[in-house]
């Protein structure tokens, strides 16, 4: 090699990565200086050039500064390149295309800039190698940044940039960089003694630079540079570089890295790229989805990019996946957790602010990269030497994780909550041989734990009702959770047996919108019938509990009439009815599921179908379309506070619209007919001056049950017609 000059030289880095790529170069010895933007300068000679493209992670490219001039107008710009002494650095046959920038210059045309820089050089290199400069040779890629009328002139010694990896596919593109990736890990609190998942690996670019920056695997083995063929440079020492980097190299990792995705090709690629980077028994590619995500490791690292999509039909699904995240993570208790991602309302979704966040760039879209610190490894020592059964719950350890956890407060609302039960099951235990197997337990008895609990023969039914709390989301379900496991526990219901459910401020037909696709069937007994109800799929099972009271009277007055049944829901009041003897029942509803599930309910009981109807029809228009005129003796209207439907534009709002409802119900009923109409509106006020010939009467507290504590569940009248 040439007796090597004093460098310059320049690191250049994507935005928000500055200090990891400068942390890096310390690591090789040298002293580096952040220098704006994107910009670390240190010094060097041409090992030195070399070394920092073999070992570099973080990087773009490593740059040469060659000389800063005035760029004020094309003479100066020209007069400055031309008297730089362009031949130290270009051989007579060396390739010099230009590329130019400017920012906040005078001179703002790139292509005039390059036009003059390079015919500058040519000019130059002339006046030292005479007028033939073939540029068949190596590669001296300049470039020109003017900045205020100040022009840095720089040669980059790496070519392609470093993110060019030897092992990525040439033919697939990532839409993360390696450069990025090994920031991200570098970012984190991960090691190589501690577990690692990317839980939408993709391609597993993430993981594949944590192998390699734990095997201390340089990223540049598996290419060449520039200036490896520039004349100046000593091909021995690059050999002698090459050979020392991979003498450094551990032989594998003590703990396996773990990817997953849904995307099977993305995973192929990731095992392809993972074989081609030399680290693929150093990481476990797998098809899974992010909702099954656990590890029974402790302490581990995750770190992800996770996928955003701003196209406003997206935002919807886009809010509720994220809003899901913590809900997830909570299971990986002892974990850190590291976030890329460009979704603007991130924390917002989250329930949290990450304990650190910075700004980057995937490409031109700009990201935050959000830290969600778990507890550092080790076991806390016990307060005193017990066993685990004899160990208090606040006695134990306490770890602090990332997301979700329980204080004492939540193990002394478990303690209350099984005390609780326990005395409302041993008031409640002669039920079932008076034939009621499904009953209420606990209706938000006590006001720190508003849940309310129903029993179905042996399956607990619990509801959470949405109300303001200063739990993060994963403390609140972790929360949940725990007060569902105390019921389990002092009730001797198996876990698989509780069903937990989420109720929010009721709009629209939320009241049945599908909530699970998991359909756990149980057919239960009430009054010696039976009945299906669906603990999974819908905030409500099929069969409201606080109508038991009405449902019997319904039954008792049915004998030989001919029964309405509007909003029947799943039919449970027509299935009373004909088997109280009713002569025909005609049950109305919109929802075809519904209907089909109130069929069901007769077959169980083995009723036949054969006089009783069911008509899927929007209530109103199902009134509106029968002439007056006495065709049934005995009806039930229970009504939702508000609907609407897809299929129908209209609005039902109870306040509103019960005065036509019942007018047109009382319509169609039979002198003395009677009409028992219900709703749980707590604001609601009977019209009751607009309904002539008929006798009014609220039976309210003698239909609601007295296993509910909320005596107001349901509001209830009993209409009669005149004869």
């Amino acid at each position: 090699m040439n007796d090597s000059p004093a460098l310059n030289l320049i690191a250049t880095t994507a935005f928000g990565i500055e200090a990891v790529t400068a942390k890096e170069l310390e690591h090789l010895g040298y002293q580096p200086r952040i220098d704006g933007s994107g910009r670390v300068r240190f010094t060097g000679d041409w090992t030195d050039a070399m070394r920092a493209n073999l070992h570099l992670r973080t990087a773009d490219r490593v740059l040469i500064e060659v000389a800063q001039i005035p760029a004020g107008d094309f003479d100066a710009l020209f007069e400055g390149v031309q008297l730089i002494d362009w031949e130290k650095w270009i051989d007579a046959k060396g390739a010099f295309p230009v590329k130019a920038r400017s920012y906040q210059s005078q001179l703002t045309s790139l292509p005039a800039i390059q036009r003059a820089t390079k015919r500058a050089i040519v000019e130059r290199l002339q006046s030292a190698y005479g007028p033939s400069l073939p540029e068949t040779g190596a590669g001296y890629t300049i470039e020109i940044a003017i900045a205020k009328d100040i022009a840095t002139l720089t040669i980059d010694t790496s070519g392609q940039g470093l993110a060019r990896r030897g092992y990525l596919d040439a033919e697939r593109h990532s839409p993360m960089k390696p450069t990025l990736a090994a920031a991200l890990v570098q970012l984190s609190f991960w090691n190589q003694d501690r577990p690692l998942l990317d839980p939408f690996c993709g391609s597993g670019i993430i993981l594949i630079e944590a192998a390699m920056i734990a095997r201390k695997i340089a990223p540049g083995l598996l290419r060449d540079f520039a200036l490896i063929d520039w004349p100046a440079v000593d091909q021995n020492v690059w050999l002698d570089l090459q050979e020392e980097a991979r003498a450094e190299m551990l032989p594998s990792l003590p703990e396996t890295i773990i990817g997953y995705d849904e995307d099977a090709s993305a995973l192929h690629l990731a095992r392809q790229q993972a074989i081609a980077a030399g680290v693929d028994r150093d990481i476990h590619f797998q098809k899974q989805s992010f909702v099954q995500l656990t590890s029974k490791r402790q302490y581990g690292c995750l770190i992800t990019s996770l996928p955003y999509d701003d196209h406003p039909r997206a935002r919807r699904a886009q809010w509720d996946f994220y809003r899901g995240i913590p809900d997830v993570l909570r299971h990986l208790p002892t974990w850190s957790h590291f976030i890329l991602t460009a979704y603007p309302e991130f924390e917002r979704a989250m329930g949290q602010e990450a304990d650190r966040r910075r700004k980057m760039y995937l490409g031109r879209t700009e990201c935050h990269f959000y830290q969600y610190h778990g507890p550092p490894p080790g076991k806390p020592e016990r307060q005193r030497d017990v066993t685990e059964e004899e160990t208090p719950e606040k006695s134990k350890p306490q770890i602090v994780p990332a997301f979700g956890g329980l204080d004492d407060k939540a193990h002394e609302q478990a303690q209350l909550l099984k005390n609780r039960l326990a005395k409302r099951a041993r008031h409640l235990r002669r039920w079932p041989k008076r034939g009621i197997h499904c009953y209420r337990l606990y209706d938000r008895d006590i006001p720190e734990i508003p849940l309310v609990i129903d029993l179905y023969h042996d399956c607990l039914h619990v509801t959470d009702y949405d109300r303001p709390h200063d739990r993060t989301p994963a403390q609140y379900s972790e929360w949940l959770e725990h007060l569902c496991q105390a019921a389990s526990e002092v009730l001797e219901i198996p876990a698989e047996n509780v069903f937990l459910k989420h109720r929010q401020r009721q709009t629209g037909s939320s009241q049945h919108e599908k909530v699970s696709d998991e359909s756990r069937i149980l057919i239960v007994e009430e009054g010696g019938l039976k009945f299906e109800v669906n603990l999974t799929d819908y905030v409500d099972t099929g069969l409201f509990l606080d109508h038991r009271n009405l449902r019997n009277q319904f039954r008792d007055e049915a004998a030989g009439k001919h029964v309405l049944n509007l909003f029947c829901y799943t039919g449970a009041f027509s299935v009373y009815a004909a088997a109280g003897g009713a002569a025909l029942t005609t049950s109305v509803d919109l929802n075809a599921n519904y209907l089909d599930w109130a069929g069901r309910n007769f077959q169980l009981n083995g009723l036949s179908i054969a006089k009783h109807h069911f008509i899927r029809s929007d209530v109103m228009e199902y009134l509106r379309d029968q002439k007056p005129g006495p065709k049934f003796d005995l009806a039930i209207v229970d009504v939702p506070t508000f609907s609407n439907s897809k299929r129908n534009e209209e609005i039902w709002d109870v306040q509103h619209d019960h005065v036509e409802l019942l007018q047109r119900t009382l319509g169609l009923m039979s002198p003395g007919g009677v009409v028992y109409f219900s709703n749980n509106f707590r604001r609601f006020k009977l019209d009751e001056a607009a309904l002539s010939d008929v006798a009014i009467r609220e039976i309210s507290k003698h239909t609601v049950p007295e296993d509910f504590r909320n005596q107001r569940i349901h509001r209830c009248w009993k209409l009669v017609k005149y004869g």
